[in-house]
C-alpha cells in the first residue's frame, strides 16, 4: 500500500492547512507522508471566498500567485440581505473552488517533495519511543507507518483516535450546521453577477452565494438544525432564505449534490498531545462570515510548522503547552469577532437593525472587515 514505512511527519488531511503544513515541512527537507481519506478532486461545504489574511499566508510560504493562476474571480463586495432591506459592504477577497485550490495545494506539497496517498483512513496509535504510529486503511489495504510527528488537519470531528478522550471534538450547544452545493452556471440566476458575495439573512440561518471560476454558483450556508428539520432539506431551507430577502432562487436546487457538516461551532479538548498538533477545524471552529476558516487553516499550517521542526529532532514536553498557548494568541480574537457576527445573525430583529444602518452609512462595517481580514503575527514573527 504505502512503500516507506517511517517518515518524520505524517500529516492526516489534505485540505488548505494539511496541504501547506505539508509543502512547508517537506520543503525543509522532512520526509513527509499526506494522507486524505477523499480522492481529488473533491468537493466541499465551503463559501469558497479566499479573503486577505489567506491570500497573505499563501504568499508568506511562496503561493502569491496560485489563485490567480488557477482564475480566481476577485472580488470587492458583499451584499447583505435581511428582510426586504440589502446593505453593499466593501470587501476583498477571491473566489476560487475547492476542487482546483485544494488540488493545486495538493500538487504543490508533491513538488516540494511530500507524498500523498488519497482514499486512506488514518488511526493515531501508540507511541514507540520517539516515534507514533499511524494505521492506514484504504482500498488497497492496511498498513502501518510511523512518524516523528502527526498533524492532524482532518477537520471537523476528525478524530484520530477513537479511543482517546483527547480527540473529542465537543459543538457548543446550539451550534449550526453546514450545507452546501454548486450549481451549475446556466442554472444560476442572473442577479448572482462575478465579482461579489451575496448573503442573505433569515430565521433559521443564513445562506451566501458567489460565482466561482468557471462560472457555477457555489452556495454555503449555516442553519439552525431545527430550522432544517422543519424545511425538510437543503433545498427547502435555501428557497425560504432567498424568498425572505427577495432574491431569486437558482434552478435545480432539488437535483442538486448537497452535502452537510457536523455542527461547526466546537472546542477540541486538546489541539496537542505527544508528537502529535492539530490545526485548521480540527483545532476548533466558529461560524465563519467570509473565508475566515481557510484562512485559519493555512495560517495555522504555517505557524505550526516550526514547532513541528523541533519536535521532529527532539521531542520536548513543553510543546504540548507551547502550541495551545500560540494557537490562543493567534485566533482566539478573530474567532470572538466572529462568534459575536453570528450572534447578531441570529436574531432576526438584530440582522435587520444592522442592514438598515448599513444601508444608510456603509462606512460602519469598516472597522469590523478590516479586523476581520487582519492578517495574524506567525511564529517565526512575520505576517502571514
Amino acid at each position: 500500500m504505502i512503500d516507506n514505512s517511517s517518515w518524520d511527519v505524517v500529516v492526516v488531511g489534505a485540505g488548505p492547512g494539511g496541504a501547506v503544513a505539508a509543502r512547508e515541512l517537506a520543503g525543509q527537507g522532512a520526509s513527509v507522508l499526506l494522507v486524505d481519506r477523499a480522492v481529488f478532486p473533491r468537493a466541499k461545504v465551503c463559501g469558497c471566498c479566499l479573503n486577505p489574511a489567506a491570500q497573505a499566508a499563501l504568499r508568506s510560504v511562496g503561493l502569491g500567485r496560485l489563485a490567480a493562476e488557477l482564475g480566481a474571480v476577485p472580488l470587492d463586495r458583499v451584499r447583505l440581505a435581511a428582510g426586504a432591506r440589502e446593505a453593499c459592504i466593501r470587501f476583498r477577497a477571491v473566489a476560487l473552488s475547492r476542487e482546483s485550490m485544494d488540488t493545486a495545494l495538493a500538487q504543490a506539497a508533491i513538488a516540494a517533495g511530500a507524498v500523498l496517498h488519497q482514499g486512506v483512513r488514518a488511526v493515531l496509535g501508540p507511541v514507540e519511543r520517539d516515534r507514533r504510529t499511524i494505521q492506514l486503511h484504504g482500498e488497497g489495504g492496511s498498513a502501518t507507518v510511523s512518524a516523528r510527528v502527526v498533524i492532524a488537519a482532518n477537520g471537523l470531528a476528525g478524530r484520530l483516535d477513537p479511543s482517546d478522550p483527547a480527540f473529542d471534538s465537543r459543538p457548543v450547544p446550539g451550534s449550526r450546521i453546514g450545507v452546501g452545493c454548486v450549481i451549475p452556471a446556466e442554472n444560476a440566476a442572473a442577479l448572482y453577477e462575478p465579482g461579489q458575495v451575496f448573503m442573505a439573512t433569515a430565521r433559521g440561518g443564513y445562506l451566501g452565494l458567489v460565482r466561482l471560476e468557471d462560472g457555477r454558483l457555489d452556495l454555503a450556508g449555516c442553519l439552525d438544525a431545527a430550522f432544517l428539520r422543519e424545511a425538510g432539506s437543503p433545498a427547502n431551507a435555501a428557497r425560504f432564505i432567498l424568498r425572505s430577502a427577495g432574491w431569486p432562487c437558482p434552478d435545480g436546487l432539488d437535483d442538486a449534490s448537497w452535502k452537510g457538516t457536523p455542527p461547526l461551532t466546537r472546542r477540541p479538548r486538546a489541539i496537542a498531545g505527544t508528537r502529535w498538533f492539530a490545526i485548521g477545524d480540527a483545532a476548533g471552529y466558529v461560524e465563519p462570515f467570509t473565508g475566515e476558516g481557510m484562512a485559519w487553516a493555512i495560517q495555522s499550517a504555517v505557524a505550526v510548522a516550526p514547532l513541528a521542526i523541533s519536535a521532529m529532532k527532539s521531542w520536548d514536553d513543553s510543546l504540548l503547552s507551547a502550541w495551545p498557548r500560540l494557537h490562543a494568541r493567534l485566533f482566539h480574537g478573530h474567532q470572538r469577532l466572529c462568534r459575536g457576527i453570528a450572534k447578531v445573525l441570529r436574531s432576526e430583529w438584530a440582522a435587520r437593525s444592522m442592514v438598515r444602518v448599513l444601508s444608510n452609512v456603509p462606512g460602519l462595517s469598516r472597522p469590523i472587515v478590516v479586523a476581520l481580514n487582519r492578517p495574524v503575527r506567525s511564529f517565526r514573527g512575520v505576517r502571514v
